[in-house]
């Protein structure tokens, strides 16, 4: 049986060590299951308060994907088993998904992410959490959990309504799909290499003199992956998201109704803008309500506040909204053709948004209380 998740050392000049998961289910994109995030976390505590471990890389198995996301199929089935209940399954997956996001925001010592291929849901959720995000010219980076009844979480409270004008609630109703100029532009990735200097860099790393200071890590990787991006052979090439900031900006203003107007109405030749458009609006009605009432939350919230949040609302999502119906549509049957329970965001009645956005917890007794 192979490992989901490997764990290695690698020893360095310096006589310090990096410490590099890789997440090794390639048939599965490396999708995140829960066992996944739980050796993960028990790891990077473990490196975290090693004095021998400078910093810590993290990597896919395979050449089509870093992450594509999480296993949700376990949680499909416990919700669908417990009808408007919820689930163990459910408030373990999430609860333990995001305090390892928290934990990589948190980390201190350098997290470099090696966001090659597939970075989606859950993989951007851990790649947001890295302090050195590399982007390649493979990288293809999108929260697409409209199309199943979510909205995008992960910590994307957080590092969507930071992004610039309204490309958050964009990429939130589109789940367009990001190369790597567009990740830079939106700060989703810092550094862009070519695919295949990926061993060049681990070479590099053995060669730099780590040190005992994390902030002295920190710069001596930064000066590396800058030389390195100076070098790379690769283009890079344009971000539609740049680009098209201004229109963008204009399709997404109003409110609901308006921007489900302006969307629906849209006539445009742009390939990029006809896909976003199409998955928009085949994508939860309910799904749609959530992803504005997350852009709404401003930058206000903390990091902390806002995972506290998300784990409200996905829970809710799985035992009251369009998720059991959104995975069994996608993952499934894979027929494509979810019946979501409204028929349009003009139909979501105030008592179905309010049953997804109450929070199931008192704040004493929330499990990430301790954030």
């Amino acid at each position: 049986m192979t490992q989901d998740v490997i764990f290695q050392t690698l020893g360095t000049l310096s006589g310090k060590s990096i410490g590099v998961v890789t997440l090794n289910i390639e048939k599965a994109l490396n999708a995140l299951n829960i066992n996944m995030v739980q050796a993960m976390t028990k790891q990077l505590k473990q490196w975290q308060t090693d004095a021998n471990i400078a910093l810590v890389v993290l990597d896919g198995s395979g050449d089509k994907a870093f992450c594509a996301g999480g296993d949700v199929r376990a949680i499909y089935h416990a919700s669908i088993a417990n009808p408007h209940k919820m689930t163990d399954e459910a408030c373990d997956f999430f609860t333990q998904e995001y305090q390892l996001d928290y934990l990589l925001h948190q980390f201190g010592k350098p997290v470099l992410v090696w966001g090659d291929g597939i970075v989606m849901g859950g993989g951007l959720g851990l790649m947001a959490g890295g302090s050195h995000r590399v982007l390649t010219e493979r990288s293809r980076i999108a929260m697409p959990e409209v199309t199943i009844g979510l909205y995008p979480d992960v910590g994307g409270s957080y590092f969507l309504n930071r992004m610039p004008g309204k490309i958050g609630l964009f990429l939130g109703l589109t789940a367009y799909n990001m190369n790597a100029a567009d990740a830079l532009y939106v700060n989703v990735g810092n550094h862009f290499l070519a695919s295949d200097d990926k061993e060049p860099l681990f070479d590099a790393l053995a060669d730099i003199h780590w040190n005992d200071k994390t902030e002295v890590n920190h710069q001596a990787l930064t000066q590396l992956l800058n030389v390195m991006q100076d070098n790379v052979s690769v283009e890079i090439g344009d971000s539609p998201l740049e680009a098209f900031q201004q229109q963008i900006d204009l399709l997404m203003s109003g409110d609901i109704e308006d921007v489900h107007y302006q969307l629906s109405s849209l006539q445009t030749e742009l390939d990029w803008l006809k896909r976003a458009q199409k998955t928009a609006l085949a994508g939860s009605p309910l799904s749609w309500h959530l992803v504005f009432a997350q852009a709404q939350l401003g930058t206000e919230l903390s990091l902390a506040d806002c995972f506290k949040w998300e784990l409200g609302i996905s829970v809710n999502c799985c035992a009251h909204g369009d998720f059991c119906e959104g995975v069994r549509a996608l993952l499934i049957d894979k027929d494509r053709n979810p019946q979501w329970r409204f028929n349009d965001v003009t139909q979501v009645t105030d008592d179905a948004l309010a049953a997804l956005l109450t929070s199931p917890w008192q704040a004493h007794h929330h499990p990430l209380k301790d954030f």
